[in-house]
Formats: structure tokens, C-alpha cells, sequence
């Protein structure tokens, strides 16, 4: 539970989540939003190549968060992409026994570099490879979408979310690994959405995908990548709105990694079991 992480003294009765809020807000205000529209050549870097960007508002919002959310959770340790970049034996720490914050700093980077505004800031806390809390904020979209484990989704902090039903007279709505960065064989398994009944796009940011499906807007997402700060806040998110995900081994997904890929998170399980029977013989 996340209380016994954190103690009834600093747990306050839930104010403790506010506080973690708080500290994602005011990272993103300081470090992220400055920059929106006003980033210079210079603070632009290829990591990969073209499709594999970090600016300076990545680093700074990751070394912000790094600092504040390790203090509000003493032992603690924060994973994240800039990080594991810079230093790739941290992800390791995943699959560690301290608590462990798995974040994204600026979830869409692409996207913050060309000025728009479908960009996010992601952060999940874990412990032993289970999920138990998280915050997915779109400051370009002034919304901030929560998940407690066992607790719900809400957004906008008191709105409960439902992922629901996708309409039954309408194609299932999936969005999926963007060609530019899937490997062959995975859009080789993903080209198995190319049939009657379903509408396939390439994904944005993957957070805003996740709180997508999890506000029922999106029916699936199908992911070819494992990173786990690209995936876990969202995982918990879509899972207490109702939500499902699977691998195409017929397994939930782990963040602590090991998967058979791709793999879909869905919002039943009517919608995951369709989207798998399509993708799983192809990945065979």
C-alpha cells in the first residue's frame, strides 16, 4: 500500500498525493512551459536521430522532479528518460527493491518542439514492479489526470474517469507505434490493423494516447516499445478507469520489462481480445 511507503505521518490522509502534484506543476511551470514556442536551435539535441529529440526543458524539468520527489519519499529513486539516457544502468533500478518514481519530463517532445500543444509530463511511482500511483499533466491543455492504485482515475481532480464501451455501429478507434520509430517486424504485427472495422492512426504522445483510451475517447492503444516511462503512468491510469492491457503472449505487461511486444491497453476486454487476435498471429 502506498501509505505504509509513506508513513502515516507525511501520508496526512491523501494530502501527500496533492503534495506530489504540486511538485509535477511546478515543474513543468518553471522548466517546461517558458520554453513552449520559445525554444532556440541550440536547446534542441538528437539523441537517435531526428525522431529522438531532447530539449533543455527535459533535463531541467527531470533534475527539478528528481530533487523533489525523492525528498517528499525518503529512499526513494527516480528512473527517468533523460536519466537512463545519460546513464542507461539506471533503469535497473526499476526492478529494485526501493520505491521508485518512473518518469517522462516532457512526454511528446517532438511535438513541444514544433509548438503544439499534445505534450505531457508523466510520472508513476512504483514499488517491486507494481504500480501505485500517478500523474499524467498536458499544461498546454490545462489537464492534469490522476490514478491511485485501488483509488480511480479522476481528472481535473475530482472527476471520476470510465473508459466504457467503444460504440458498437462504429470502427474501434486504435491508435498505434508511429512508423518513424517502430522496427520492422513490429509494423510488419501492427499492419494487421489494416482490416474492416478498425481505424488506425500513429500514435502522439503516449501518455495523452493513455488518458485517451482511459477517457473513453480512444478504444485501444498498441505500443511496440517498452520503455517503462513512456507507459506506466498511463497503464494505471487506463486500469482504474476501467481499463485492460495484454501482451501479444497473452500477458498483462510488465514495467519492470521482459515483454512480448507489441502490446495493447484497452478500455474492456472485449476490445483487448480483438485487437490481440489480430496482432498475435502475425507475431508468431
Amino acid at each position: 500500500m502506498i501509505e505504509d511507503l509513506v508513513g502515516a505521518g507525511a501520508w496526512d490522509g491523501g494530502a501527500w498525493l496533492d503534495r506530489v502534484e504540486a511538485a509535477v506543476r511546478e515543474a513543468v511551470a518553471e522548466a517546461v512551459m517558458p520554453r513552449f514556442r520559445q525554444l532556440a536551435a541550440h536547446e534542441v539535441v538528437e539523441k537517435a536521430g531526428p525522431h529522438d529529440l531532447v530539449t533543455v526543458a527535459d533535463r531541467e524539468a527531470e533534475e527539478l522532479l528528481e530533487r523533489s520527489l525523492t525528498a517528499l519519499l525518503p529512499g526513494s529513486v527516480l528512473v527517468g528518460e533523460e536519466g537512463v539516457h545519460a546513464e542507461p544502468g539506471r533503469l535497473a533500478d526499476v526492478r529494485g527493491a526501493a520505491p521508485v518514481w518512473i518518469v517522462d519530463p516532457v512526454d511528446g517532445t517532438s511535438s513541444f518542439v514544433r509548438g503544439e500543444p499534445d505534450f505531457g509530463c508523466l510520472v508513476a511511482l512504483a514499488h517491486r514492479g507494481e504500480l501505485l500511483a500517478s500523474w499524467t499533466y498536458a499544461p498546454a491543455q490545462v489537464l492534469m489526470a490522476t490514478a491511485r492504485r485501488g483509488g480511480g482515475a479522476r481528472i481535473s481532480g475530482a472527476e471520476l474517469l470510465r473508459a466504457g464501451h467503444p460504440a458498437g455501429d462504429q470502427d474501434l478507434q486504435v491508435a498505434t507505434s508511429h512508423p518513424d520509430y517502430a522496427r520492422t517486424g513490429a509494423r510488419r504485427v501492427i499492419d494487421g490493423l489494416d482490416v474492416p472495422g478498425v481505424s488506425a492512426r500513429p500514435c502522439g504522445s503516449a501518455g495523452l494516447e493513455y488518458l485517451r483510451v482511459a477517457t473513453g475517447e480512444l478504444d485501444a492503444f498498441v505500443a511496440s516499445w517498452e520503455s517503462p516511462w513512456d507507459h506506466a503512468a498511463g497503464l494505471l491510469l487506463v486500469a482504474e478507469a476501467g481499463g485492460v492491457n495484454g501482451t501479444v503472449a497473452g500477458e498483462p505487461f510488465r514495467i519492470t520489462g521482459g515483454n512480448a511486444l507489441p502490446f495493447v491497453t484497452a478500455r474492456d476486454a472485449d476490445t483487448l481480445r480483438h485487437i490481440l487476435g489480430l496482432l498475435t498471429p502475425l507475431a508468431r
